[in-house]
């Protein structure tokens, strides 16, 4: 038997989705936040209303910030934002399950993004979530887990960012 052989398919890791965030709170236009969530993406943004009465002083059901979901075309949408990051990334925006988090702190960073003086400067979050086959357990209805030695821990998620997509890690 090879090494390719020996391998364990069911150990791969994959990226599963990037999701985009801009927190607007009380000073910031959602529909601002809208434009430039779907100007950088190509899709349509959802905006995010507060759930309960005391999220950051602001009332039920009111406007607090914007996201979108990327799942088709993930990986080449995840290699533009990390050219906007120049391609590093630090130790720290990796959190224990595996999951990437890193700002991009204005919007023109973005490679083929312009400046729109209507919109200004905004900049915004990306979050990377990745997972492994059999991770659709945890989307169950019925309660069930993922084993220890099956979560994604924080340094495979290194390596693999560093294989996949030529990362720098700086510490």
């Amino acid at each position: 038997m090879t090494v390719l052989e020996m391998e364990n398919k069911m150990r791969r890791i994959r990226l599963e989705k990037v999701t985009l965030n801009i927190g607007c709170g009380t000073k910031t236009s959602t529909e601002t936040a809208k434009t430039i969530l779907e100007r950088v993406t190509g899709t349509t943004a959802v905006i995010t209303k507060t759930h309960k009465r005391s999220t950051f002083g602001v009332a039920k059901n009111r406007p607090i910030g914007c996201k979108v979901t990327i799942r088709k075309g993930r990986e080449e949408f995840l290699r533009r934002m990390l050219e906007a990051k120049e391609n590093r990334l630090m130790k720290g925006s990796f959190d224990q399950t595996g999951n990437v988090s890193f700002g991009v702190k204005e919007y023109i960073d973005v490679p083929q993004m312009d400046y729109d003086p209507k919109i200004g400067v905004l900049g915004f979050d990306v979050c990377v979530t990745l997972e492994r086959p059999g991770y659709r357990v945890k989307k169950r209805k019925i309660a069930s887990r993922i084993g220890k030695n099956h979560v994604i821990k924080k340094e495979e998620a290194v390596e693999f960012m560093k294989e996949n997509f030529g990362v720098t890690i700086e510490e």
